[in-house]
């Protein structure tokens, strides 16, 4: 079995108030490449802060070869650092910057007296030592007779490669890099991605890379963790992810995908985009799934001979291959293709089994914790909305004085009732008026269904999300109200004391 170098177990960090990692537990086996990968503010680099010990964990452990070390400052922890910047010392030549650190560095040697008995003493390292060990640091990044080089001189791919030069030459366990390609154009960016998986093979320590680009991490690692609002999302090999995804976050951010609603109609039989479809996925017979297919998954044929037809809208030349977009009734549908085909032209689309992949969905209602306030409406999710008491015990009415009268003539305060509260996505609608809706929020999530998007606001005191969708394109950070008729918020009691009249 692989041994497991780092430990994460139950994790959890907050930076004030605000939850930056939510109970995160994994592990990374010696000599791994693990990737971090997830949208900004996604964790990912507090993640490895916590790792390198730059920020302390607010609770959880972290292990290092089965040790706590949670608490431990950086310096005693056998973990280098790359930043994306590469913080290098401008006044010094390439080979002072990789010495810094060995400059400062003592070590312990053993001898021993004239009398036989050994002792320890703590010492410098010796200037041939020196020289011996930034020569071979220089040699794994192929940059040999650098030495004298001032880095102005130095291109970024350069630099880069001195910044991991200067940080394996202290021969970590586990060499950390934090996003170290993203000052890097793209053609430098992607020989990076090559030079860092040889540096790796060659040095054979833990490497952990911290990424939003999906590319680097499908290119580079050996396991990806998938991460997005301080939560672990999915865990595995590229090859797992990218045809395993775990939900339709990580479906709509590795690579392109399909995502629709769709319903078992029968065993391994699902239906989406109005047609049935074989599958090779098993769920209950009228189970609401999430179905994603991936563009290269679909093929084009003659419209007669396709489980869908409809009309080509779009052409996108990708260098490779040929991004099609097909308008399928109400559905669009994309296409990747090495073969093209003309805007307005009819075509059929095919689906094999095994390139339908069915998820139970994330998100089917949105639930709250409420208060029945003295003017009977609800506050929940930072707002306060108007509702239908009544529904709480029913045969109940309001009298003239608003106090709730039970069907055997009970008269309740309802004042400070605790509820649950619970509102269908359909029945929610948003509005870019502050004033419109009972709350407001930041759309912090989008992601198209076919034939709408699916959008997760996000309120700003109490953080509490709701699902909505709509087919009107909005942006991520946009400030939203949410507006709920009074008739599709569903209460029901979360006690059964009130304050009794």
């Amino acid at each position: 079995m692989a041994e497991h170098i780092i430990e994460l177990q139950n994790v959890t960090k907050y930076f004030d108030d605000n939850l930056v990692i939510d109970n995160v537990s994994f592990y990374v086996n010696r000599g791994e490449f693990i990737t971090f990968l997830g949208p900004s503010g996604c964790g990912k680099t507090t993640t490895l802060r916590m790792i390198a010990g730059f920020d302390l964990p607010t609770s959880g452990k972290i292990l290092l070869n089965g040790k706590d070390i949670s608490l431990l400052p950086p310096n005693k922890r056998p973990v280098n650092t790359v930043f994306q910047r590469y913080a290098l010392f401008p006044h010094l030549n390439v080979f002072e910057n990789i010495a810094f650190g060995l400059k400062c560095k003592r070590v312990t040697n053993t001898y021993r007296n004239d009398k036989g008995e050994e002792y320890v003493r703590r010492e410098k390292l010796t200037k041939k030592e020196i020289a011996d060990k930034v020569k071979k640091a220089l040699e794994l990044v192929d940059l040999e007779g650098f030495e004298k080089r001032s880095i102005s001189t130095l291109s970024g791919g350069q630099q880069q490669r001195i910044a991991i030069a200067r940080a394996i030459v202290n021969e970590p366990e586990i060499l950390l890099l934090d996003e170290p390609l993203g000052a890097l154009d793209l053609k430098m960016r992607k020989e990076m991605q090559i030079e860092l998986k040889e540096i790796h093979k060659r040095l054979g320590i833990t490497f952990i890379y911290v990424t939003h680009d999906q590319e680097e991490a499908l290119t580079m690692s050996d396991t990806i963790v998938v991460m997005s609002d301080g939560i672990v999302q999915q865990i595995g090999t590229p090859t797992s992810i990218y045809n395993e995804p775990a939900n339709t976050f990580v479906a709509d951010f590795i690579g392109e995908s399909n995502i629709f609603n769709g319903k078992m109609v029968g065993a391994r039989k699902v239906r989406f985009c109005g047609k049935d479809f074989p599958c090779v996925d098993d769920f209950e017979q009228n189970e609401t799934v999430d179905v994603v297919v991936r563009p290269e998954d679909i093929t084009m044929c003659a419209p007669e001979k396709g489980m869908l037809a409809g009309e080509v809208i779009s052409v996108v030349f990708k260098g490779i291959h040929y991004e099609i977009t097909v308008q399928v009734g109400k559905y669009e549908i994309v296409v990747s293709s090495t073969e093209s085909r003309k805007e307005g032209e009819k075509i059929g689309l095919t689906v094999a089994p095994d390139g339908i992949h069915l998820m139970k969905p994330k998100y089917t209602t949105n639930l709250f914790d409420g208060v029945i306030t003295k003017r009977n409406t609800v506050k929940f999710a930072d707002g306060e909305f108007e509702c239908d008491v009544t529904r709480l015990y029913p045969g109940s009415r309001l009298d003239d004085e608003d106090y709730l009268i039970t069907a055997d003539g009970q008269k309740l305060d309802l004042t400070d009732t605790e509820v649950r509260v619970e509102v269908l996505p359909e029945d929610i609608t948003i509005s870019d008026d502050a004033e419109a809706g009972g709350t407001t929020g930041h759309i912090i999530s989008i992601i198209y269904k076919g034939d709408h998007y699916r959008l997760i606001v996000r309120t700003e005191e109490e953080e509490e999300d709701f699902v909505i969708p709509t087919d009107d394109l909005w942006n991520e950070n946009d400030l939203v109200s949410v507006v709920i008729p009074k008739e599709k918020i569903r209460l029901s009691l979360k006690h059964t004391e009130e304050k009794k009249r």
